[in-house]
């Protein structure tokens, strides 16, 4: 099969590599649909990982293989892959820390080489510890939908780390794919959404997915306005889904004393910044991380994405195929104005 292999920094290759083999317990897919993801796009250009791997894990298909032993899904099954599956038991599973999990941090689907996601080749092994994952498309969705439930989970589990209520302001910096994931999920949840993001266009679709305000945070009078939406009381969270060290410290100051402010981008290791330690002390106010999925919540995703309640399809700017995955890559690591989601496709809906 077709593969497009990591060898190196920048150097993605389309190869020639064997199908993988599956086991008695596991399910072989064939690739329909892989979104692009920045932790992926970090790997590629940062080398913080060892080649050769087969990256990407926002995937959908068609089971084309099943194990004797595998009973929950039969041949030709359409379905939305989950590379992460935690183990339910133990010490950090019981806090509810699931990306701490042993079990969890072991990729379970692979094209080949050490696991990686696989998602961009032609043919995907699905492990048995992942199979609890694994999400059947209905007939009336495609596979583009499927494989945006891996993203929309991680967005949901952020939001769930929040103590906002009906009513609350909340700050979300950068509209990009993530960032409008979470303002139309916020919004949907009753929150008054204040968006912010550097590109025009993309102030334009935050206000389309549900915010209350959306301008670039280099607006003149970008704090009197926050000011002025809350009547004074600044806001209850932020959120900050662009890896920016000054958005950091912006919302922390613009967040109300007991507010919190959420990263979801900051995911480089060996990242500083400067924080007054005392608004986190005195003022009570939270610094918190979120970090990949929470597998309690794919039904949840389903069905908000399933229903349409959220349309993924909007967020969708560019396809490509297979052997255009490195152009791909390229684009979301350094986006346009008009690009958003990027996915890789075999041409399939």
């Amino acid at each position: 099969m077709r593969a497009v292999v990591y060898r190196g920094v920048n150097d993605l290759r389309l190869e020639t590599v064997p199908v993988p083999r599956i086991r008695s317990d596991e399910l072989l897919v064939k690739v329909a649909a892989c979104g692009v993801c920045p932790t992926d796009i970090k790997k590629i250009q940062y080398g913080t990982v060892p080649p050769p791997r087969i990256f990407g894990h926002e995937t959908a298909g068609t089971i084309v293989r099943s194990g004797a032993r595998v009973r929950r899904f039969r041949l030709g099954d359409r379905v939305a892959l989950h590379h992460h599956v935690p183990c339910l038991d133990c010490h950090a599973c019981r806090h509810r820390a699931f990306a701490q999990c042993a079990q969890y941090m072991r990729t379970g689907i692979t094209a080949g080489f050490e696991p990686a996601g696989g998602g961009y080749a032609e043919y995907v092994r699905v492990m048995s510890f992942v199979l609890p994952g694994v999400i059947p498309i209905p007939a009336k969705n495609s596979f583009l939908e499927g494989a945006m439930l891996e993203p929309v989970n991680t967005v949901l589990k952020a939001i769930h780390r929040l103590a906002v209520l009906r009513g609350d302001f909340v700050l979300v910096v950068g509209q990009g794919p993530i960032g409008l994931l979470f303002t139309r999920l916020l919004a949907l949840r009753g929150i008054n959404v204040v968006a912010t993001d550097l590109l025009p266009t993309r102030l334009t679709l935050a206000k389309k997915f549900g915010a209350r305000s959306a301008f670039s945070p280099d607006a003149k009078g970008f704090v009197e306005n926050v000011s002025r939406l809350t009547r004074g009381r600044r806001l209850d969270a932020a959120i900050v889904a662009a890896p920016s060290d000054s958005a950091v410290r912006l919302a922390q100051k613009l967040v109300r004393g007991a507010g919190q402010v959420l990263l979801f981008a900051h995911t480089r290791r060996g990242n500083k910044t400067e924080l007054d330690l005392s608004t986190i002390c005195v003022d009570e106010k939270a610094l918190l991380g979120s970090y990949s999925s929470d597998l309690t919540l794919q039904k949840e995703v389903a069905r908000l994405v399933f229903s349409r309640q959220l349309d993924v399809g909007a967020l969708i700017s560019h396809r490509f195929p297979l052997a255009q995955t490195a152009e791909a890559i390229r684009l979301a690591a350094c986006p346009g104005p008009d690009s958003l989601k990027i996915v890789i496709t075999d041409g399939g809906g």
